[in-house]
């Protein structure tokens, strides 16, 4: 399972980790948040939102998912959604000093760099679908590389190419590990990984169900109604999920306590179900 000492990690500072006051919720418009303070990232999502293939394997992914297996929503809007929970974990990571894993190789030359790779696989993570869902996250790996080659070769062309390359290959593997059962083995991965798990409110979960049927799934895809992000009180991310009755607790268990006990920096993170006036502390 995870380990956080899988990544070079230098001392946590315990002050930056009890600042609960901040808090945001998980939602499409939160990579706004970042792109407006990035001019790379602004044209990295700027990109992939313009991107004629990116957004047709988009919309395959959904008919695929929505149109014919009658899933829960995998379109445009879940990679919106995942783009931004990236973002604001892997932030509230750096503020406690976690090395980026692509900067401690020597792959990424600065934490912007980091980011291109989290936001960049966070929004095409699901793009395999367009083929099938049964194995989608290699498949999604597969077809993005021509995809990130050209992006970076537009966005990034002051990059030298081999190291273009390497980059290309880190997202990559960020897609390819937000299969539930594989080790994340870079810390942008992990991030990715737990934010995919985030998009559960109103019927947003990650666990597919059927469409109109009433089942285990449904019901506690349906309980949910909202996800919020906050720095730590011990642990430097909490995840906090309202939810309106104990079903939504089978998503928790099933989805996002699997995906983070496989990300490498599973020491990271807490999360905490509120349910009326209870709170109850599901991981760790």
């Amino acid at each position: 399972m995870g380990d956080s000492k899988t990544f070079k990690v230098t001392s946590l500072d315990r002050s930056e980790c009890n600042r609960c006051q901040y808090m945001v919720t998980v939602s499409p418009a939160l990579v706004r948040k970042f792109i407006e303070n990035s001019s790379l990232l602004k044209r990295i999502y700027e990109f992939l939102e313009a991107d004629e293939e990116v957004q047709s394997l988009i919309d395959m992914s959904n008919i695929m998912a929505v149109g014919r297996l009658r899933y829960n929503d995998h379109g445009i809007i879940h990679s919106r959604i995942v783009s931004g929970a990236s973002l604001e974990i892997f932030d509230l990571l750096l503020k406690t000093r976690l090395k980026p894993t692509t900067l401690e190789f020597g792959i990424a030359k600065n934490i912007e760099e980091c980011m291109v790779v989290v936001l960049t696989a966070a929004y095409l993570h699901d793009i395999g679908n367009a083929i099938h869902r049964v194995n989608h996250e290699f498949l999604g790996s597969l077809l993005a590389k021509d995809i990130v080659d050209r992006m970076l070769s537009d966005v990034m062309p002051h990059v030298e190419g081999r190291r273009r390359k390497m980059i290309r290959q880190e997202i990559l593997h960020a897609i390819y590990a937000t299969e539930t059962n594989t080790q994340a083995l870079t810390v942008e991965a992990g991030v990715v990984k737990v934010a995919d798990g985030t998009d559960m409110a109103e019927g947003r979960a990650r666990i597919p169900y059927k469409l109109g049927k009433i089942n285990m799934h449904s019901v506690s895809a349906l309980s949910i109604k909202k996800v919020e992000i906050l720095s730590g009180n011990g642990r430097p991310v909490s995840i906090e999920i309202t939810m309106d009755n104990f079903a939504g607790l089978f998503q928790i268990e099933a989805v996002l306590k699997p995906k983070i006990l496989s990300t490498g920096i599973a020491d990271y993170f807490d999360i905490t179900a509120k349910i009326g006036d209870r709170e109850i502390k599901v991981y760790p």
